[in-house]
């Protein structure tokens, strides 16, 4: 029924309606007897309108107004009005939790605090002798004040307890209840009220962990597709943990959950005070309960290391308590973290503010996402939400993090689980977290530093290029303890200027601190971490006159300096002096491989190429090594196993020879960003093709030689088409919301290979040239890196396993694509940009990349009390 404003129900006028639901309509009142505003809720029509069904809704009402909680909504009155039967209660401002939640999960701060405060109401309410029922986030209101239960309409009256008797023992009041009628909501019942038996506390106690549940996760507790699948759920199913839904919950949440949902009544909490109590206790000691422990079976390796870290952490005392006097100083201790089995990590990871967590991006399957790995636990766990993402970085606090996916910076609340777009970002390189609530983030397009509010808006650059000195890029800020300055990674066209600088939010001027090929890092209290070539070294930084000053001093050697041109951060620093890092004390040398993945051949004079491009006549390589501010391409000539440089004190990646073998392209990096060609015979000049002033680098040339295809970097990675002859710009070949990476065209130039992410994980497809709107997927559970067999025949691609896949592709009538059949297991870095991998004509060998430790699981390395000398290897 509907009531209209002004009807008059006894003393109380309606004014407004305020919601509505199965047990009722309740709307805004006045109180005309004591001039004050209230809550009036018009019942259904009672069931059974008999004078004995009448007497018990009135018995029950008198029992629930007795309930004075500051957590209980109060009940006011109750009357009749002709066949309206209503209840007076207190008027709430405020959401329900229902509505909260829609918009998310809770922290764990008010998780808690919330539980606690119900938790205390259903305590008081029971030992009134009344269970409530009906709880679920509908019947909860968040104010101000903190939570109020309502809605008592399915409320039960039992005998109230007594020092003498447990609520296990209760008798209820007979006749207030036909047994075997079911009443509640649904997803929120205890399978004893499903099956119509009697209910006491516990029933309410199943509902609250039901509650408590979607409130940590955001997930309903038990689901089903119809009611009868729901209740079988209930009866037979327990939820996916809380940990594993929000990883950085405590082990402890999940303890209290599971036994609130006990199938059993007689194995769950006995009465809601005692659990109250231990929420209160999670509250008090949350921080140092951690998460819990994963279910997913571990490799056999993995345990002496666990033994080991877990003593090398207690030992260093540095993450579990405060060194005193008179412990000796703790050595210098170096801690490896295995990816878990079946994924990898790549080169983005990040250490919390405080030393005891790292978030790390792994990829499971093709799949990245972040990681989180607690220092003093044994595993890793996936962070739902973080999909595609890269270069995490951490809110001041620790209890956030920012990272970049799909085009966007965003950030997610760790105990929530809640995700935020803050801004666009096209590829993202570095961001940092002020204090006063702004992020400075770095991505290819502008090449700038942009700043943007924590809480999300439109980003304004924060630095600027300066010519002066052939600036070129700005990468990964960190703030300085002031929150106002920040280190900035600045690449300029000479390594003399290319370097760590310092900036301020206030200008948008920079000044060099230090020289180096990499980001550097501050350190409290004055040291500055940097990259040395293959060595992460420190000196001490004077903050007050932004000075460096003193020796360096090494801290590790065999930094993993990833690929040329990716100025990726080598490493992450907490501000405790806790240093993570990638180890590269491996090689990387090019070896051929049959079809079934059996060694045939190897160089000897490559130590660790960066990326490659495989002459016509498959006798050079073409391949680029060094530093990040002084790479050169070489040539290798296979049959000799003798290398020689190409280029001479140059930037220069991205190696590609031309079609006919009389060229080599490559992208270069000198008063600007440039792509060159060199012929390979005779001793003809560089020619610059074309001055881009972006990371555009070539990846093809079509048959006729008159036009290079070109990754474009200004976008998201979009393919153009570089004309060589006349005007030389870029036109759109490929240009979508997605990103399109790794172009090759087919030997006659009709088809165009490339991979993108517009399923949600990269995939390879096929188009025509000129490209139409007709598409083929050639890969079907994702690839990267297409490459055509000589005739045209077949295509190669790497799954994202790092499997080598081939397909055989027809081209008589229209394009068709068959079945991918995997070759063999490759240790090919899949997260990397360069191409690691090229294919004979014939299809029957391919150069690899081969590192001499598998990079899939290498693991990350975590530097304890690098103060300490280094002990004895």
């Amino acid at each position: 029924m509907t009531v209209a404003a002004g009807t008059r129900l006894g003393p109380y006028e309606i004014l407004a309606p305020i919601g509505a639901g199965g047990m009722g309509e309740v709307y805004r009142a006045r109180d005309t007897r004591l001039e004050r505003t209230v809550a009036v809720k018009i019942l259904p029509s009672l069931s059974t309108p008999s004078p004995e069904a009448r007497q018990r809704f009135e018995r029950e009402a008198k029992t629930i107004s007795q309930l004075s909680h500051p957590h209980i909504c109060a009940l006011y009155d109750v009357g009749r009005e002709g066949e309206t039967e209503y209840l007076v209660m207190e008027l709430l401002e405020g959401e329900t939790l229902l509505d909260r939640l829609a918009k998310g999960p809770l922290p764990l701060e008010p998780t808690l605090r919330y539980g606690m405060e119900i938790a205390d109401a259903l305590d008081k309410a029971h030992r009134q002798g009344i269970v409530h029922r009906d709880l679920k986030p509908g019947n909860v209101m968040i104010t101000k004040s903190g939570v109020k239960l309502l809605d008592f309409g399915l409320a039960k009256a039992m005998t109230p307890a007594n020092p003498q008797s447990s609520l296990t023992a209760l008798p209820t009041q007979q006749g207030l209840t036909q047994e075997g009628t079911i009443l509640g909501t649904f997803q929120y019942m205890a399978p004893e009220q499903l099956e119509g038996k009697e209910a006491d506390a516990r029933t309410d106690i199943f509902a609250f962990g039901a509650t408590l549940y979607e409130m940590a996760t955001g997930k309903k507790a038990f689901t089903g597709a119809t009611q009868a699948s729901l209740i079988t759920a209930i009866m037979s199913a327990d939820p996916p943990s809380i940990s594993s839904v929000q990883p950085m919950s405590p082990t402890a949440l999940d303890r209290v959950v599971k036994k609130c949902l006990a199938k059993d009544p007689e194995e769950r909490w006995q009465n809601a005070a005692d659990l109250g109590s231990e929420l209160e206790w999670i509250g008090e000691s949350g921080a140092q309960t951690g998460v819990a422990a994963s279910v997913a079976p571990r490799r056999a390796s993995w345990l002496p290391w666990a033994a080991a870290a877990l003593a090398a952490l207690v030992a260093a005392g540095a993450l579990l308590r405060p060194r005193r006097a008179e412990t000796p100083a703790a050595p210098r201790m170096v801690l490896s973290i295995l990816p878990p089995q079946g994924a990898a990590w790549t080169d983005w990871f990040a250490l919390s503010p405080d030393g005891r967590r790292l978030a790390l991006v792994g990829s499971e399957g093709g799949r990245a996402q972040i990681w989180m790995r607690r220092l003093d636990e044994e595993e890793a766990r996936p962070v739902a939400g973080t999909d595609g993402a890269e270069n995490p970085f951490w809110s001041p606090d620790g209890t956030s993090l920012a990272f970049f996916a799909q085009g966007k910076l965003k950030r997610i609340e760790l105990e929530s689980g809640a995700v935020q777009v803050l801004c666009d970002a096209e590829i993202g390189r570095g961001g940092a977290w002020g204090r006063e609530g702004v992020i400075l983030f770095a991505s290819v397009s502008p090449g700038v530093l942009s700043r943007v509010a924590a809480s999300g808006g439109s980003p304004v650059a924060a630095t600027k290029l300066d010519s002066t000195r052939g600036d070129v890029l700005h990468r990964w800020p960190q703030f300085l303890p002031d929150g106002r300055r920040f280190l900035v990674f600045v690449s300029t066209a000479s390594p003399q200027t290319t370097g760590i600088y310092l900036g301020s939010l206030e200008s948008q001027e920079l000044k060099l601190l230090q020289p180096s090929s990499e980001a550097g890092q501050f350190l409290p209290p004055d040291r500055l971490l940097y990259a040395r070539e293959d060595a992460l070294v420190a000196k001490r930084l004077d903050l007050r006159h932004a000075k460096p000053s003193g020796e360096t001093e090494t801290l590790v050697r065999q930094l993993d300096v990833a690929e040329v041109g990716a100025y990726l951060r080598l490493f992450s620093a907490s501000q405790n002096g806790i240093v993570a890092f990638r180890d590269a004390g491996y090689q990387r040398p090019l070896v051929w491989f049959d079809r079934r993945g059996n060694i045939t051949g190897r160089t000897s004079a490559v130590a660790g190429p960066r990326g490659f491009s495989l002459s016509p006549d498959e006798g050079l390589v073409a391949y680029t090594t060094g530093t990040q501010t002084a790479s050169d391409v070489w040539i290798l000539d296979l049959k000799r196993d003798v290398p020689t440089k190409l280029t001479l004190g140059s930037y220069a990646t991205q190696p590609l020879f031309s079609r006919d073998g009389r060229f080599l392209y490559y992208r270069s990096f000198g008063r600007s960003l440039e792509i060159r060609r060199k012929p390979m015979r005779g001793s003809g000049p560089d020619e610059t093709v074309y001055e881009s002033g972006a990371f555009d680098s070539p990846q093809d040339e079509t048959p006729d030689g008159k036009t290079l295809i070109v990754q474009n970097a200004r976008r998201n990675y979009d393919i153009s088409a570089l004309p060589l002859e006349g005007d030389r710009k870029l036109v759109p070949v490929l240009a979508t919301e997605f990103a399109e990476r790794q172009p090759k065209l087919s030997p006659d130039g009709h088809w165009l290979a490339y991979y993108s992410d517009e399923s949600g994980r990269f995939e390879v497809y096929v188009r025509r040239f000129p490209v139409t709107d007709e598409k083929w997927q050639v890969s079907t559970r994702g690839g990267i890196w297409p490459y055509w067999r000589g005739d045209g025949k077949e295509i190669y691609y790497v799954g994202l396993d790092a499997v080598l896949m081939a397909v055989p592709v027809s081209e008589s009538q229209t394009f068709s694509v068959g079945t991918p059949e995997p070759l063999f297991q490759t240790r090919l870095r899949i997260w990397t940009v360069a191409r690691q991998y090229a294919a004979s004509r014939d299809g029957q060998r391919f150069l690899m990349i081969y590192p001499t430790q598998d990079a899939a699981a290498s693991p990350m390395q975590v530097l304890l009390n690098w103060q300490a000398p280094a002990g004895r290897p």
